[in-house]
Formats: C-alpha cells, structure tokens, sequence
C-alpha cells in the first residue's frame, strides 16, 4: 500500500529529473558555443533561472515533506539527498551563464592558440561525460559508474592545473582571462557531479563516502 509520503517523494524526484534534463542542455550549450562561437546568452539565463527556481520549489517541498510526515530514516536520506543534488544542478546552470558570459564579453577562446582550445575541448569532452554518467546514476539508483566518475574527475584536475601552468607563458591577456575563466567553470562542474553522486551513495547506503 502506498503512503502518502511516497507520492511527495516521487514529486521530488519528478523535479529532479527535469533539473538532469535541463542542467546537462545548459552546459552542452554553453559549452559548445565556447567552442564555435556562438551566442545563446539569453537562452542559457533562462534555463539558468529555471533551474535556480526548481531547486528552490525542491527545497521547499523537502522541508514541507519533513514537518508534515516525519520521514523515517530512509525517507530522509532520500529528501536530503535530493535537496543536495537539486542545489549542485543549480549550480551547473550558473556555471553555463558564467561560460556564456564570458563567450558575449570576453570573446569566450576565439582567438586563443591551439593548444588552449585542446585543453578546453578535452576537458569538455570529460566533464560532459561525468555529468551523463552522473544523470543516469541519479534516474537508475546505481551506483556502478563510481570508478569512473572518479577517475574522470582526477583526470579533469590534472588537466586544470596543467593548464594554469602552461597558460602563464602566454602574453595574451584577454585570451588568459577567458580561457581561465572556462577551464575553472568545468573543473567546478565536474566537483558538482562528484557531489551529487556523494549524495547518492548516501541515499542509497546511509553512509557518507568520498569519491577519491
């Protein structure tokens, strides 16, 4: 027999799913725009904004759900679990705007060297990555993906600060602020998705455990 409490909870993931759908567009689009040059700035505020309001209405129904129904043990790892992943999404969204922003007013890496473009394109290529596998990790319940999620994000800071060492050689300074600027936005992402698969293996175990 269902409770009351599972229909508001299926609510909650119902809106985290739509926050998945939406948080990875935003960052392709940013992203890909990062590279090609082009200009989605308002699109990508909207969705930001949209997401930003999603986590608020998440919250707001978590903390309904937790004085109306006093969740049992794992009912409230599940409702904490899914107001931390709807807060990193979020976040996702503002990280595309910053990535957009600096595509409008900076000339995102239009005229950066090669090199700095190859360091971008592969970091964007992983960090899309992690947030796929994170995404489907959050809609199965699995968390058989674990290894590579961590390896993926070792492998993101590597390149991180590989890239900061070597960008200080470059005179450009217009081109340093922009791709820094880029590679820092998806080195933060790629933490977010380590975050909200942290809070996974909570919900799904009740233990809290780092990703290394």
């Amino acid at each position: 027999m269902e409770r009351i409490i599972d229909s508001k909870l299926k609510d909650l993931e119902t809106t985290i799913n739509k926050m998945c759908i939406l948080a990875n567009r935003v960052i392709s689009i940013a992203i890909y725009e990062s590279l090609n040059y082009g200009d989605s700035y308002n699109e990508i505020k909207e969705t930001s904004d949209l997401l930003m309001m999603l986590a608020d209405q998440v919250e707001d129904n978590a903390v309904e759900i937790i004085l109306k129904f006093q969740p049992v043990a794992s009912d409230l790892r599940t409702v904490k679990t899914f107001m931390r992943i709807s807060y990193d999404l979020a976040r996702l969204g503002r990280y595309a705007l910053d990535i957009a922003y600096v595509n409008k007013h900076f000339d995102g890496i239009k005229n950066c060297k090669e090199w700095i473009r190859n360091y971008i394109e592969n970091m964007s290529t992983k960090v899309l990555k992690m947030i796929e596998l994170t995404i489907n990790s959050i809609k199965n319940k699995t968390l058989k993906d674990i290894k590579e999620i961590s390896e993926l994000e070792k492998n993101i800071d590597k390149l991180y600060l590989e890239f900061l060492e070597k960008i200080t050689e470059n005179n450009d300074n217009k081109t340093i602020v922009s791709s820094v600027l880029i590679v820092r936005y998806l080195e933060r992402i790629a933490d977010h998705m380590v975050y909200a698969f942290e809070a996974l293996i909570y919900m799904i175990t009740g233990r809290r455990e780092l990703i290394e």
